[in-house]
């Protein structure tokens, strides 16, 4: 499965479904009538995009977005949301996190708390994570043998963050605004928040 193929069912998959559970129902389902290593083709696929995005520049977007409440398991959802927009904005919000300002998915969510927010308006996507996993037990009838055939490929897919890029303070008032104007000024830190993010990007 090259790359263009991979985004051909993650769009069409949100084209043709009415809600996030038929979404990974229809993929599921169109991975598990291939062969199985479409199946690790899709793993594969989706686990590069995720480093694409796995940054702290990322994860600073992510926090305020949610307020201050992105944990290690929070921003690796939040990649796979990422993913789930689809390749345009991907790539607008790979090369730029503050892009995420112009996103409809995330303007809709400004001016509200998260506590708020209904259960799919949360920037995540943890189950798109199972999508290959099933199809290929579906495919071969083995259970968890998806891990082990990704590894016979020489990879080993991630479980949670782990940014490369250059570290920095992400409650940091001032530069949060620096790095992310818009978003900024569309999710303002509140003053509980800084402690729980300080707390979250601690080594």
């Amino acid at each position: 499965m090259r790359m263009d193929e991979f985004w051909a069912l993650i769009e069409r998959s949100a084209a043709v479904t009415a809600s996030g559970d038929e979404r990974l129902a229809w993929l599921t389902d169109r991975l598990a009538e291939r062969p199985a290593g479409e199946a690790v083709d899709f793993a594969v696929r989706l686990d590069e995009l995720r480093g694409r995005v796995d940054t702290w520049r990322h994860w600073g977007a992510a926090l305020l977005i949610c307020g201050g409440l992105c944990s290690d398991d929070g921003f690796h959802y939040f990649q796979a949301w990422l993913v789930g927009l689809g390749r345009a904005a991907f790539e607008r919000v790979a090369d730029d996190p503050d892009a995420l300002a112009d996103l409809p998915q995330v303007r809709r969510l400004a001016g509200r708390h998260p506590r708020e927010w209904a259960e799919d308006e949360w920037p995540e996507w943890e189950c798109l994570d199972y999508v290959a996993d099933e199809a290929y037990e579906r495919v071969t009838g083995e259970e968890e043998g998806l891990d082990e055939a990704v590894e016979a490929r020489g990879r080993e897919l991630g479980s949670s963050p782990d940014p490369v890029d250059e570290r920095w303070d992400l409650g940091d008032r001032a530069e949060l605004a620096r790095r992310y104007p818009r978003l900024a000024a569309m999710f303002p830190l509140p003053d509980r928040a800084r402690e729980r993010v300080w707390e979250t990007a601690r080594p």
